[in-house]
């Protein structure tokens, strides 16, 4: 076992998860949980609130991990093709996700809430930073195993503990 790898993995998710139950900080949205983990502007994301804020679209932590592997691994030309290390990252992501969110990696923020009555109810938000923070470990699993992790910032309720990998 690789304990930086275990402990890079380990920080993304608990990062992911206290953004997301927003117990130490105000919660965030799923999407936006995921980008503020690896450090990245927020803005965009949250249009995947509630499955791409209608509830039909892809569970938005699944999506996230995606944008956010694209946004650190992709060509930064605008006109270059995808990177070879996207395209493998992309292809373990779907894998690591499918392993772990129940086989189901594109269904919609409604079919994975259909089970909980009140959306705005706990067992549902328990859920859904479960998802949140599964999504976090995935993503950061995939840029440790393809040679790419980023910096995960320093979370404003932690103490002077460093970003991971310092």
């Amino acid at each position: 076992m690789n304990l930086d790898r275990e402990r890079y993995i380990e920080a993304a998710r608990t990062r992911a998860e206290a953004l997301y139950a927003g117990v130490l900080v105000p919660h965030r949205s799923c999407g936006i949980a995921l980008a503020e983990t690896f450090g990245l502007p927020t803005g965009s994301y949250q249009a995947l609130r509630r499955g791409g804020l209608t509830g039909e679209g892809t569970c938005g932590a699944v999506v996230a991990g995606t944008l956010v592997l694209g946004e650190l691994l992709g060509d930064p030309d605008p006109g270059g093709p995808p990177t070879a290390v996207l395209k493998d990252a992309a292809r373990r992501y779907r894998a690591a996700i499918a392993a772990r969110v129940d086989g189901r990696p594109d269904d919609s923020c409604n079919v994975r809430v259909a089970g909980f009555p009140d959306f705005a109810g706990a067992a549902r938000q328990k859920s859904c930073t479960h998802l949140a923070a599964t999504v976090a470990a995935a993503v950061a699993e995939v840029l440790w195993d393809v040679g790419q992790p980023q910096p995960i910032p320093r979370a404003p309720w932690a103490s002077d503990e460093p970003p991971i990998p310092d």
